[in-house]
């Protein structure tokens, strides 16, 4: 296990937290005034508040100091950072596909993922708040200590916050969202097996041979990482075996035990391929979302049954294990009966999966069932588990009623309704080309009368040019009728001649006559 991939050098000093928190006051101011230019007013006051909440705390702990040195690199943390980087563009990419706004989209990512990364660590604290000794220590999330489930009620409400600000519908957005929580299931847990943490219970000595191996963490340098167990650094789960004498202190590795980060690792890479599967032969709008919130809720339920870490949180009442473990699974598949179940348009198939869904739940009881009466261990339910089946049965029954209402309107279940948002951004590019094409259209105009002008004068000199050419004829004609006239009057009188030359030569008449 490599809880720490690397470390950056830094010196080794401490710099007054006065500084680091006008710095970072001073970022967001320069953030709001750019908004503000800009005319995007909702991250302007978000900006300005930020200015004013750091402001507040500079002078609060003006006295205050913060180590620096060599800077760890956590392999939870890169995993985080990782399964943002996927989930974002996992998201925009289907965001874009369904015809939503990419940009606002790409905005709400943003806001639902710090609102995730904060509701996941404030489920942690509350149900942890012994762990802590400090309020810094609250804020270290480099070493986990994020709850998944805490995690999805951040990003549900800060989500629903900011798109009901901006008119726009959540369910949609939701079932482009939650393929990437279940992206960000497969890269964190990878995260959390590094570092140890969420470790199940140990395994029995029959276990294959690979799995043993897999299960078994190990007992990290002191120097490697530190602890505030009062316990020489180690695993998590190492730490735990020597606190509850299964192991001595100078083991250098845990027991054996369900390896359940990689457990939750492939369920979260099932319910990827289940989603977008599911996509092809979507009903209605907010069906993948009510679909994954079903179908986490029992694989979590099932993974926290194996779970062995302390720090979960627990949700009276006390019941028999043998009674509220199958009571539990049995409601699921009531929940799949009434909702989930619609979805295989098969009547065959549909109704023997229903029958299947009651399977686990006798099982389980058979399993569990005590030898005698009164012997079964009472235990409760973890937050999670609590959480897991309360979500998971509102999503069923949520998913009946829009699956009625989509065979009724089936166009209208599918449809995106008409967003009533303003974005002042896209309006502004739009309204430029606008402009652009209104000059388009203009120059065009000007080169189109420009070519019928030209087409015309063309036309008119065409028409002229007979004109012209007949002009000069008219002239030839013209002179040549002048040249023949004189030709003309010459004949006339040659033709006279000699009428008189004949009146000339004939006898002159006789006397006796």
């Amino acid at each position: 296990m490599h809880p720490i991939l690397f470390r950056v050098p830094l010196p080794r000093t401490t710099l007054p937290l006065l500084w680091v928190l006008c710095a970072l006051a001073g970022i967001a101011a320069i953030v709001a005034i750019y908004q503000f230019v800009t005319k995007n007013r909702s991250f302007a006051i978000g900006a300005a508040v930020a200015t004013v909440a750091l402001g507040a705390a500079a002078f609060v702990f003006r006295a205050s100091t913060v180590p620096v040195g060599p800077l760890p690199i956590y392999s939870y943390g890169v995993m985080l950072g990782l399964s943002l980087v996927v989930g974002w563009y996992l998201t925009l990419g289907l965001a874009e596909r369904d015809g939503l706004p990419k940009e606002l989209m790409a905005n709400n990512y943003v806001v639902t993922a710090v609102a995730a990364v904060v509701g996941s660590r404030i489920l942690y604290i509350v149900t942890n708040l012994n762990e802590f000794e400090s309020f810094g220590a609250m804020l270290d999330v480099r070493k986990g200590g994020l709850v998944a489930y805490g995690g999805f009620l951040g990003g549900f409400i800060g989500s629903l916050v900011f798109l009901r600000r901006h008119g726009i519908p959540l369910l949609p957005w939701a079932d482009v969202a939650v393929p990437s929580l279940a992206s960000g299931l497969m890269i964190t847990r990878v995260g959390c097996y590094l570092f140890g943490c969420d470790f199940g219970h140990p395994l029995e000595k029959t276990a294959p041979a690979w799995l043993q191996k897999l299960g078994t963490f190990p007992r990290w340098d002191p120097s490697l990482i530190e602890t505030s167990t009062g316990v020489p650094g180690g695993s998590p789960a190492w730490i735990q075996h020597v606190k509850k004498h299964l192991i001595e202190d100078d083991a250098t590795a845990s027991l054996p035990v369900h390896p359940t980060q990689i457990y939750e690792s492939l369920v979260g890479l099932s319910l990827l391929v289940l989603l977008l599967v599911s996509r092809r032969y979507q009903k209605f709008r907010g069906q993948i979302f009510l679909l994954f919130t079903f179908a986490y809720g029992v694989g979590r339920f099932l993974l926290e049954m194996l779970r062995a870490d302390d720090e979960r949180g627990w949700i009276p009442p006390s019941l028999p294990e043998h009674i509220l473990l199958p009571l539990a699974l049995a409601l699921f598949a009531v929940g799949y009966v009434v909702g989930i179940s619609k979805m295989v348009e098969n009547p065959t198939m549909r109704r023997l999966s229903q029958i299947l869904a009651f399977v686990p739940a006798v099982v389980l009881f058979l399993a569990l069932r005590p030898e005698s009466f009164g012997t079964s261990a009472t235990i409760e339910l973890s937050t999670s588990q609590a959480v897991a089946l309360s979500t998971g049965l509102a999503a069923a029954f949520a998913f009946s009623v829009y699956h009625q209402a989509a065979l009724a309107h089936p166009e209208a279940a599918m449809a995106i309704p008409q967003l009533a948002y303003v974005d002042d951004e896209a309006a502004e590019k739009k309204a430029e080309s606008n402009v652009a094409d209104e000059d388009e259209d203009e120059d065009e105009d000007g080169e189109a009368a420009a070519a019928e002008k030209k087409a015309a004068d063309a036309d008119e000199d065409e028409d002229e040019a007979p004109r012209v050419k007949k002009k000069p004829a008219k002239k030839a004609q013209k002179a040549a009728a002048s040249d023949e006239a004189p030709k003309a009057v010459a004949t006339k009188k040659t033709k006279k001649k000699p009428v008189e030359e004949e009146r000339t030569s004939e006898p002159p008449p006789s006397e006796e006559s």
